[in-house]
């Protein structure tokens, strides 16, 4: 087994679907990675990046909160959201940093766990696109 089967569905639909030689996500205990013939795993996702190489080539995700499960049929990631780095709205994220922190230093009248988790989400999407730009 030389490729590993990599499909990433958010309740929106398939983001990606096809083979790669590798992955490395985001796991709730710390990042991993996953090579073909990979033994069975299952890990929670935390927000942030997903890198699946295909031919010497890195394609870069946002993944926000899910799960992966790795089997003999390859590497599922079940996320609420995901996208790939190529379709990131930086001024969009950017907006949406600059909205989170300014929430943040109101504390007295917000949902702190909201704000908080959209800024790490708005950031995370930026460095997805920042790392992407600097390697191509």
């Amino acid at each position: 087994m030389d490729k590993l089967r990599l499909e990433i569905v958010t309740p929106r639909g398939a983001v990606f679907s096809g083979e790669v030689d590798e992955v490395h996500a985001s796991g709730s205990e710390g990042d991993f990675g996953v090579f073909p013939g990979h033994a069975p795993l299952m890990s929670m996702l935390r927000v942030g990046a997903l890198i699946a190489r295909a031919d010497g080539k890195p394609n870069y995700f946002f993944v926000g909160s899910g799960f992966a499960e790795v089997s003999s049929k390859g590497m599922i990631i079940l996320a609420d959201s995901s996208e790939r780095a190529e379709d990131i709205d930086v001024a969009r994220a950017m907006a949406a940093k600059q909205r989170a922190e300014e929430r943040l230093a109101k504390i007295e009248n917000m949902d702190f766990a909201r704000a908080q988790s959209a800024l790490e989400r708005a950031m995370a999407r930026i460095r997805i696109a920042e790392e992407r730009a600097r390697k191509g």
